[in-house]
């Protein structure tokens, strides 16, 4: 019971303060993995993966797999709801407010201020999660001249076909995200 009490905490936390939707949850996650020893970061950037792979959004799916591999359905439940309700009892309280301070300059100045800060976790978020796709497992100390060897080229070159393949050629332009996702799935499986 103490268990699922301090999932419902630890998610209740990053729901409340990860603002700026689910990838603002990484940099929580990443020092929740540090903090609990409950998933490492290695786990968390598979964790990603699946979650970027799968229907909802990725901090409601990291809060359910982080909650069942540390305390089955009941943790999943307890880490998804503790997740969620920071969220659902805030909107609840702007929806009831908000028509009359919507152009309040006091609040105006909170939204604008509120979105560089969505921006810089969830580049934080990014920037980790890149180091940990990017660079070779054993790539424990990294010096400039060990740079080269300690890159995952696979990785660098996947990214980088994707990248191009989904922004500048007119013919795959157009594919769904869901496809790139299953050819990479596909692309790990026989040559990773």
């Amino acid at each position: 019971m103490i268990l699922l009490l301090r999932l419902y905490y630890e998610f209740f936390k990053t729901g409340l303060f990860a603002v700026g939707g689910g990838l603002a949850t990484l940099p929580f996650l990443s020092d929740m993995a540090e903090r609990t020893g409950w998933f490492t970061q290695r786990q968390l950037a598979d964790m990603i993966a699946v979650s970027e792979s799968t229907p909802g959004p990725i901090g409601v799916n990291s809060a359910t797999y982080v909650g069942y591999t540390t305390a089955g359905i009941p943790g999943a439940v307890a880490a998804t709801l503790g997740l969620i309700s920071p969220s659902i009892l805030i909107i609840l309280a702007i929806a009831a407010f908000l028509r009359s301070f919507q152009d309040n300059r006091f609040v105006v100045s909170v939204f604008r201020c509120l979105r560089p800060a969505s921006v810089a976790l969830i580049t934080a978020a990014g920037l980790s999660v890149a180091k940990i796709a990017f660079l070779r497992e054993d790539a424990s100390a990294i010096s400039v001249s060990s740079l080269p060897g300690a890159i995952n080229w696979k990785a660098v070159f996947l990214a980088a076909a994707i990248f191009i393949l989904s922004h500048f050629v007119k013919r795959t332009k157009r594919i769904h995200p869901i496809v790139w996702i299953g050819l990479s799935a596909v692309f790990g499986i026989l040559f990773f």
